[in-house]
């Protein structure tokens, strides 16, 4: 396209249009307008991040199996061959170990707070949808999922499903600023709104400002009505930092996430919440304080001793 006024013009209308829809997205929350072209998004969209995530192997087993002409040519290609062939499946080997670790740690997790999970694969990040914090996880609709479910890993939450496709669905993360969570402190069973703050550690608003809290503390969801959007007892994170009181009705604490929201890979959705609050059973078990190592002081005894009064030096007389 030439640089005239008319596509110059063109282009401003355009980011305007696309401000605005931002801008009427954000205010309209749950109920917004533009839900349903999202969603519409996440059916068309949805099944091209599946296939393409599925397609990286084939294409890489096409690319290896070229081969040169030649005799020379065809041991040296068979060698290359081989060698990557033995890289892709150490390779393969290592991720899936890494995988089956995580899922075993998802499977405790849930298994610790009597949740009925549907486990996915995060098959992509910063869902064209939005602007936010989101994944796009490979199950859906068909797979019992819906709007409002609250998402963990083994490390602790996720996030909640805030868009359902027919095989997919995006995941709006705990991190992300339009993302909020009732909270409630282990033990002491103080209440608070944990927030997002992107790369920043989650900011929680307890809701007594002369609660008694220190680092190293530990939240829980607190739960919502009817389970949605969240299930309580999934692990939230640990405090790093306590803002002073003030006096004021409610106190600012920042929890630093359990969950590392840069390197997901296996999730486990809530279709089926537990029976009864499992309270702080789901938290991991605290490390045992090291014990102190005992100090052993020695004393220095010098080599020579000066010699008696009256002793034989070796001088003569």
């Amino acid at each position: 396209m030439r640089d005239t006024r008319e596509s110059r013009l063109l282009l401003v209308l355009l980011i305007a249009i696309a401000f605005a829809l931002i801008t009427v997205d954000i205010r309209g929350g749950e109920d917004s307008p533009v839900d349903g072209a999202r969603q519409a998004a996440a059916t068309v969209f949805g099944p091209v991040e599946d296939g393409m995530s599925s397609a990286v192997d084939p294409i890489g087993n096409a690319i290896g199996a070229v081969r040169d002409s030649g005799d020379r040519h065809d041991r040296i290609a068979e060698l290359e061959r081989q060698n990557a062939a033995l890289k892709a499946k150490l390779g393969s080997d290592d991720r899936n170990r890494s995988r089956v670790k995580q899922l075993d740690k998802m499977l405790k997790t849930a298994g610790a707070g009597q949740y009925g999970i549907k486990g996915a694969e995060v098959i992509g990040i910063g869902a064209a949808q939005g602007f936010s914090w989101t994944v796009t996880i490979d199950a859906g609709a068909n797979d019992g999922l819906k709007r409002d479910m609250t998402v963990l890993n083994g490390d602790g939450l996720v996030g909640r499903v805030t868009t359902v496709g027919p095989s997919t669905a995006t995941v709006l993360l705990a991190n992300d600023p339009d993302f909020t969570v009732g909270t409630r402190m282990e033990k002491t069973d103080e209440l608070g709104f944990a927030s997002g703050q992107g790369d920043r550690p989650l900011r929680v608003q307890l809701l007594n400002g002369k609660s008694k809290v220190k680092k190293g503390d530990r939240l829980v969801t607190f739960g919502s009505q009817a389970d949605k959007p969240f299930v309580p007892g999934v692990p939230v994170g640990e405090v790093i930092r306590v803002d002073p009181s003030g006096g004021d009705l409610t106190r600012n604490v920042y929890v630093r996430p359990y969950a590392g929201f840069t390197k997901l890979d296996v999730v486990g959705v809530v279709v089926e919440a537990p029976r009864e609050d499992p309270r702080d059973t789901v938290l991991p078990p605290k490390p045992a304080k090291p014990k102190p190592t005992p100090t052993v002081t020695v004393t220095a005894t010098p080599s020579g001793q000066p010699p008696a009064d009256g002793a034989d030096n070796g001088n003569e007389q």
